[in-house]
């Protein structure tokens, strides 16, 4: 009696090639992605850090950025840190201190002492393409020095910040993080850093995310500099809330959501412009107010002592008023 299932290493194809086996052709392609991996990994791991916080007794990475030792990694890495550690792969061992923290964008500078440091090579996350090559090093759950690969799944998504802001121009990647990896380096085939590797989804598998280096590089600037973030504040709170269509199309405006001013602080802008509780803004100068994301967006230091038009609804009448914004 003939068998039911025969091996597959039995069969007769035609020409004498088994199409389910791989062919000698295929190694070239897995020889180039594996020393493509391997590149990335050989130009950037000597310049990944471990960092150890104390007293929260807490860890992540970083990695180095300039000859001198200045690090980026994660604000929510080392924020209210009383101690910080640095680990090299080459064993070596610093305390570090804090130069800058930004919570809005997750992004901190801290730096370390010493000599012959390796600094990362730096990309551009403004060219970067869905599919291609991305490598992820870190130090998840503590393992040193730890490679991932994957792909860049998606641009510019935007994340949630733990300050409430949005980061935006978010890269997604299904490169593997877990707790541990933040702050470390997204990179490419050519061995560049494109991003900051900074949250996952839990419970979700293979959705991960990274704040682009382009944003890291201002960022980075601007801590070094001033030690933190310069941005515009007019004093309020505020909530998003959808506008009654009727009001809409009263008003003709292009927008069918505001922000709605839950609280005025007192000697703030906002209070010495006029604005009150229960106002909806929906426009900034030239831009229009969707939501509170849209308002911190605008709200930049240009803006800061300058004289500018809030758009807003009040008791179903469309207003304006002059604001000028202060340095937060």
């Amino acid at each position: 009696m003939k068998p039911a299932f025969m091996p597959i290493s039995n069969l007769n194809f035609p020409g004498g090639r088994n199409p389910f086996t791989q062919s000698v052709d295929d190694m070239p392609l897995l020889d180039a992605y594996s020393q493509a991996v391997n590149h990335a990994f050989e130009s950037v791991s000597p310049s990944v850090v471990k960092i150890v916080v104390h007293p929260q007794q807490g860890s992540g990475s970083g990695f180095i950025f300039t000859p001198d030792g200045l690090i980026l990694t994660n604000s929510h890495v080392v924020h209210q840190a009383k101690k910080i550690e640095v680990a090299l792969l080459d064993g070596r061992q610093f305390e570090a201190r804090i130069i800058g923290d930004d919570p809005h964008t997750d992004l901190a500078v801290i730096q370390i002492y010493g000599n012959n440091f390796t600094a990362a090579k730096l990309g551009d996350s403004q060219i970067l393409k869905v599919g291609q090559l991305a490598v992820a090093i870190g130090n998840p759950y503590g393992f040193q020095c730890t490679l991932t690969a994957g792909v860049v799944s998606a641009l510019g998504r935007s994340l949630r910040s733990t300050s409430g802001r949005l980061i935006n121009h978010v890269i997604q990647t299904d490169a593997a993080l877990n707790p541990g990896n933040s702050g470390g380096p997204l990179v490419t085939s050519r061995g560049e850093v494109i991003g900051v590797n900074t949250a996952i989804i839990l419970p979700a598998q293979g959705i991960c995310f990274a704040i682009p280096i382009n944003t890291a590089k201002w960022i980075a600037g601007s801590l070094i500099k001033d030690g933190r973030i310069r941005r515009g504040y007019i004093g309020i709170g505020g909530q998003d809330v959808a506008l009654p269509r009727g009001m809409v199309h009263i008003h003709n405006l292009p927008v069918e959501s505001g922000v709605l001013v839950t609280m005025v602080e007192d000697g703030s802008a906002a209070h010495r412009a006029g604005l009150r509780e229960g106002d909806v803004i929906v426009g900034f100068d030239e831009h229009l107010i969707k939501g509170i994301d849209d308002l911190h967006q605008y709200l930049t230091l240009e803006k800061v002592q300058r004289s500018c038009v809030l758009t807003f609804i009040r008791h179903f009448e469309k207003m304006t008023l002059t604001i000028k914004p202060e340095e937060s």
